[in-house]
């Protein structure tokens, strides 16, 4: 019993140390080619932002203490099975399940972030890619 409220407070230590990302707009380099003033490159960029924005939305993943808690749990599951196992071999097995689980939760939880992380840049990159050609289409250069 010791060793699942071990593993409980593990879990939830590494939850609520999980980071909180935000999405940002990338940033993008933007130069008249047919002499627009700069009021004019304003008002380009913003429609085209709000043009970006429609046609690549901002990921709805949800971001937060809890987010990355279904990869630390399954994880932690994995881990503390396996754990258990090695630790019946050692001679004992709830030491191995408590190890198991706190190194299993921390490879779910980098797992989970990796793949959010994975979505954010396609999301960003689509996003970039619609400005570009938003701009592009109203006689700028964007790198």
């Amino acid at each position: 019993m010791r060793y699942v409220s071990t593993i409980g407070i593990i879990l939830t230590s590494v939850m609520v140390a999980s980071a909180v990302f935000a999405q940002t707009q990338p940033k993008v380099f933007v130069a008249p080619n047919k002499g627009q003033s700069k009021d004019q490159q304003s008002k380009d960029t913003a429609e085209c932002k709000q043009f970006a924005t429609e046609q690549a939305p901002p990921s709805q993943a949800p971001t937060g203490a809890g987010t990355h808690a279904r990869g630390t749990a399954g994880g932690a599951a994995r881990g503390a099975a396996g754990g258990a196992a090695i630790g019946a071999i050692a001679g004992d097995a709830g030491k191995g399940a408590a190890i198991g689980a706190t190194v299993g939760g921390v490879k779910g939880r980098r797992d989970s972030k990796r793949g959010q992380q994975a979505a954010q840049a396609g999301a960003q990159n689509d996003w970039a890619r619609a400005f570009a050609a938003c701009m592009e289409s109203r006689g700028y250069t964007v790198k």
